[in-house]
């Protein structure tokens, strides 16, 4: 019997709460569509090399490990507010707080997760977050 849709997306919560990327990465099926909505030109990915399209175990594993290693260990939290499932659906609403490593800024993002479960395992994963927030902790000048 395969997983619920809720009982994938909550234990993927947990995970990145506790566990290792590829514990994480577990979770994602090979081919997942991952996708961060996030301004192509103007913010740049050099500040920021964990946004980018991903499809493979691998590429989850590495963006949470560029998560961890861009953000300082301690200063985070995350709050989940709700989680909505519909069928194979889910959409996951919150707000993180980090603190950006090579800056020492501290930020605070609302998010939606967009997640799709099949066979018990993520084949969409699409987040939708404040990403000027995100880009003024990691620019070395806040102009943005």
């Amino acid at each position: 019997m395969t997983a619920t849709t809720r009982t994938v997306v909550e234990e993927l919560l947990r995970r990145i709460g506790q566990d290792t990327p590829e514990r994480i990465a577990e979770l994602y099926a090979d081919g997942a569509d991952w996708k961060l909505d996030w301004p192509q030109d103007e913010h740049g990915r050099a500040d920021t090399p964990w946004i980018r399209a991903r499809s493979t175990r691998a590429d989850a594993a590495d963006h949470y490990r560029l998560l961890a290693e861009f953000h300082i260990p301690g200063q985070a939290a995350t709050e989940i507010e709700r989680i909505l499932v519909d069928g194979d659906e889910a959409v996951v609403l919150g707000e993180i707080r980090q603190t950006a490593k090579p800056t020492g800024r501290a930020y605070r993002a609302r998010f939606a997760l967009h997640l799709t479960v099949e066979n018990g395992l993520v084949v969409r994963h699409h987040v939708y977050e404040d990403s000027l927030a995100v880009a003024r902790a990691f620019r070395a000048t806040t102009g943005i």
